[in-house]
């Protein structure tokens, strides 16, 4: 590996490599004359061809690095950028093989995104600001991919919160989106500030910020007496905080139920790259945990009840778009146990795996919302005859997801079982249960909206515009090419060849929740049960085990309890005292007004009087 500022013997590829995360900010600049209103009588469409054009340059160089990488192998380059005392803080690019196929994902579905959303966004008034947004959302996203540094990743990870709120809050007129954007906002902040904790004291501890530098001084950290184990887990704890809100990972994983009120094309990136770019700092961090055995097991917890918890809350949602949300920060928690087991390779798998699948099902809900203009799937139904290409796009992004050979999903599930079984046979069923409850909601989904009879929204319900079946083509040949681009990466990412018995327990896991999913009515998959304690079980899962009423009964109502209390010492007591000095001046002045002379040199005497009684007695202090 070599580390070069611009070493003139790099191919000229790798050393304009920093240009990539400048071209999705550039589509800001852009856009920005439709958006501000200045380019009235041409319509926004222009800014969204600027920016497809900016990404597609992305998506090329990003391609033509990778062939200079596979020659040469992996690069870094570095830019001094701020250096006081012994503050040396660097902007760096680490060009390794797994960080440009993640660039790659990033960028193709930035590219794909918005070529869907001319579609989907179609008679937008505001479809230039869309696009604006859409490129500061993947110019951070690509800065984060191919950081080298922590603070700079931490830098772009709080462009991302702050494009998410702005996203989410794109259409911004109707009250319950602005709700959803304030609380993704600040979900996510908390999650930022934890974050900048640990990056502050690390800052003062490590030598460098740098990942690489990173990793050797936390192997002895602890040894040489730098680090206590109480800062180490207090450390551990703040780095895995930052991903966890990114990558909707409970408690903080409620975001991304309410982001579902953004437009559909930023919820294809947000449930697909986002979350990748949020895993992928977390992956950057691994040899840190190890400073601390309370952050790690805090992370395998995180991950198992997010896994299991999402999958379940997932089967009982009504909500088209939400159903595949929760179904987001289930996968998510699968690749939090394999970084918490340090299976590195095994969680940079499922991120790819999982990017594409997600972000292919999210084009087909998208097709389903804009054709019939509803999202509640109990009152969709029969799509499959009238809208082919929607329904080829949902079956194999579905089947991409899970364990149905031969396709991505399939492989990375079995070699994490694989991974598991020797190590943590009890994480390997939580990735097999995670799978079936994953397969159940997915065949839930498909036999309510594409197999049951149609209903009065879906009697005449075309197939989606060009615009937005090619996105969905071009997506779905990617994913069915995934497998190939996997073995390509195996050499890289020292993986062994999947087992027969991880193969098996996979695809049974499958066929169980397929056959769990089947003997369910249709009716009874969507409304509510007779049963009481069905109904209850289904309501608690609907409301997502009412964490949303935990938090309100207990964080919200300390804080607004302790804003009150704040607000009623302020009222009550400094403002009374405030009163009462303003009064007892006052006063004081009404009874000086009656011993002033207006004789300039008795003002002058009594000063002088006054500093000689203060001399006299400080000599006589003194003596």
């Amino acid at each position: 590996m070599t580390s070069a500022p611009l070493a003139p013997d790099l191919p000229l590829p790798i050393q304009l490599a920093w240009l990539i995360p400048l071209y999705g900010f550039s589509g800001v600049l852009l856009s920005l004359p439709w958006a501000a209103g200045w380019f009235k009588r041409n319509g926004p469409r222009p800014a969204a061809y600027l920016n497809l054009l900016v990404t597609l340059v992305a998506v090329l160089h990003g391609s033509l690095i990778i062939q200079e990488v596979l020659a040469l192998g992996p690069q870094q380059l570095e830019w001094p950028w701020f250096h006081a005392a012994d503050l040396d803080l660097r902007i760096g690019f680490d060009l390794s093989l797994t960080n440009l196929a993640a660039l790659e994902l990033v960028t193709f579905m930035s590219l794909t995104g918005q070529v869907f959303a001319l579609g989907y966004l179609d008679k937008e008034w505001s479809l230039a600001r869309f696009y604006a947004l859409g490129g500061f959302f993947e110019g951070a996203m690509a800065g984060v991919v191919l950081s080298s540094n922590l603070f700079i990743s931490y830098f772009l990870l709080e462009m991302l919160t702050l494009s998410t709120y702005l996203l989410v809050g794109f259409w911004y007129a109707q009250p319950l989106v602005v709700t959803a954007a304030r609380d993704a906002f600040l979900t996510k902040r908390v999650g930022d500030v934890l974050l900048l904790m640990s990056l502050v004291a690390l800052a003062a501890w490590a030598p460098s910020l740098s990942f690489d530098a990173l990793a050797q001084w936390s192997s002895t950290a602890l040894t040489d007496g730098t680090l206590t184990p109480w800062a180490g887990t207090l450390i551990g704890l703040g780095l895995i905080a930052g991903p966890m809100g990114k990558c909707a990972q409970f408690p903080m994983h409620l975001w991304l139920d309410e982001a579902m009120e953004g437009p559909n094309p930023a919820s294809i990136l947000r449930n697909s790259a986002v979350v990748t770019c949020g895993a992928l700092v977390l992956v950057k961090v691994m040899p840190l945990l190890s400073l601390s055995p309370l952050a790690v097991n805090v992370l395998l917890a995180v991950g198992t009840i997010s896994a299991l918890a999402g999958a379940l809350v997932a089967i009982a949602q009504v909500d088209l778009k939400r159903a595949f949300s929760y179904g987001t920060t289930s996968y998510l928690g699968l690749v939090f146990i394999a970084i918490a087991l340090r299976q590195p390779a095994i969680a940079l798998l499922l991120l790819l795996a999982h990017g594409l699948a997600k972000a292919l099902l999210f084009m087909s809900v998208g097709s389903v919302i804009a054709t019939t203009n509803c999202q509640d799937i109990t009152q969709l139904g029969g799509l499959a005859r009238r809208m082919p290409a929607t329904t080829s796009a949902y079956l194999l992004g579905g089947a991409a997801l899970t364990g149905v050979v031969p396709l991505a999903g399939f492989w990375c599930l079995s070699r994490m079982v694989e991974a598991l079984l020797p190590l943590s046979p009890g994480f390997a069923v939580v990735v097999l249960l995670t799978n079936a409850l994953t397969v159940f909601n997915l065949v839930r989904v498909y036999r309510q909206v594409f197999l049951d009879q149609p209903h009065p929204k879906t009697k005449r319900t075309p197939e989606v515009l060009w615009l937005m079946a090619l996105p969905m083509v071009s997506l779905g040949v990617l994913v069915a090419l995934l497998p190939a681009v996997i073995r390509r990466l195996e050499p890289a990412l020292d993986l062994a060849p999947v087992g027969g018995v991880a193969a098996i327990l996979v695809l049974v896991s499958g066929v169980v929740g397929l056959a769990a999913e089947w003997l369910v009515p249709v009716a009874g998959a969507s409304s509510r049960s007779a049963n009481r304690l069905l109904r209850g079980i289904q309501d608690l899962l609907a409301a997502d085990f009412y964490t949303d009423r935990l938090y309100r009964n207990t964080i919200v109502a300390f804080v607004a309890g302790l804003a009150r209390f704040t607000d009623g010492v302020d009222r009550q007591v400094v403002n009374r005292l405030a009163e009462r000095v303003g009064l007892a001046s006052l006063a004081t002045a009404e009874e000086l007004k009656l011993g002033v002379s207006g004789q300039l040199q008795s003002y002058v005497l009594t000063v002088v009087a006054a500093i000689v009684i203060l001399f006299a007695s400080l000599a006589w202090l003194q003596r």
